[in-house]
């Protein structure tokens, strides 16, 4: 349901505008609706209506699972009120990460969502009720779209949500982090958008034949119009963006990549992320060795590309985007890795 209706059915009830956005900002932040005094601020045929409201708010999702993971990261499987499910993951420093889609059309192949393609949006209530029971379990102030699901090819509900969550939710704009393979039309709504949330762009790779192998079905944009769209974007919105590397063992993590984003981003207005593959072991793909990993970001660093390698959520729990779904799909338990974290593989010999 987009968030329009509820506000619709709000008014319906004779809720003021003030009444509504008292509501959406409860909810939103993670609040009960009819707890304590709030109850004597509202209308009588709200208060009336509070429990029912409440309750239609919380069927929207629910948890299925949690999988708390020894890096401080928790991730959690949601089922929808039609048993469609989603991941969402708390990360550590008060950070939440959101899906906005069950499934996803682009198919990366090293990506486990993108093997069974794309189920069904996601509308803005359902986007905004991941963030309001994580909330609701203790504070998030970090909100960023890269869960489930390309944001772009859901573009009105996603905007829908980060202009509640940038308002009544209280999240500041550049908090907010929207992640995406590239489109034009996202990066035009979110030029015009009064949420300007922090813009990633999932690169991958700055040869063209080859981020079209490994994103079958993004947009057909080169890296280089990747970029210009970026910095503009970055202009408009007086805020630096970020670029994605997924480093993939032998296949995007040669020196020919390192010299291809040194050529692209050098003097730009943006952080590289280096994302060590997070493995699955349905698929081919390795993680590299950490020595190369901290090689390529030594290597780009020095060249002043401003660099920060990460790792991904959850590496003990097998928790790359998709794998719970996937598991729970297959009446399968998620594998769980001794240790504090998934151990690198020793590094492999690079010809």
């Amino acid at each position: 349901m987009p968030i329009a209706t509820l506000e619709q059915q709000l008014h319906a009830l004779g809720a003021a505008p003030v009444h509504a956005a008292r509501v959406l900002r409860l909810w939103s932040r993670g609040q009960r609706l009819d707890a304590g005094g709030r109850r004597a601020r509202f209308p009588d045929r709200l208060v009336a209506a509070l429990p029912a409201l409440q309750a239609q708010l919380d069927g929207l999702l629910r948890r299925v699972s949690a999988h708390p993971a020894g890096d401080g990261s928790e991730r959690w499987l949601m089922a929808l009120a039609d048993g469609q499910t989603v991941e969402t993951v708390r990360l550590p420093d008060e950070g939440l990460c959101v899906s906005s889609q069950v499934g996803c059309a682009v198919g990366c192949g090293f990506c486990m969502t993108g093997r069974e393609g794309l189920k069904r949006q996601l509308d803005s209530l359902e986007i905004v009720a991941q963030v309001a029971a994580a909330r609701a379990a203790g504070p998030v102030r970090k909100l960023v779209f890269m869960g489930m699901g390309e944001p772009a090819h859901n573009l009105e509900a996603v905007l829908e949500a980060l202009q509640l969550l940038g308002t009544h939710g209280g999240l500041g704009h550049k908090q907010m982090t929207f992640s995406t393979v590239g489109d034009r039309r996202a990066f035009e709504a979110l030029g015009r958008s009064p949420v300007k949330p922090t813009l990633a762009v999932s690169l991958h790779s700055t040869d063209p034949a080859r981020r079209a192998e490994l994103l079958p079905r993004a947009p057909r944009l080169s890296p280089q119009e990747l970029v210009e769209a970026a910095e503009a974007y970055s202009q408009a919105s007086a805020h630096p963006w970020m670029a994605q590397w997924t480093l993939l063992d032998g296949v995007n993590d040669g020196d020919d990549e390192v010299e291809g984003f040194i050529d692209l981003l050098r003097g730009k207005r943006v952080m590289l992320n280096l994302i060590p593959w997070n493995t699955v072991p349905e698929l081919a793909f390795r993680r590299p060795a950490r020595a190369r990993a901290e090689a390529l970001a030594a290597t780009l660093g020095r060249h002043g590309i401003l660099v920060k390698l990460r790792d991904s959520a959850g590496q003990d729990v097998d928790a790359g985007c998709g794998q719970l779904r996937a598991r729970q799909a297959q009446g399968l338990s998620p594998v769980r890795f001794s240790g504090s974290a998934r151990p690198w593989p020793p590094a492999a010999p690079r010809g």
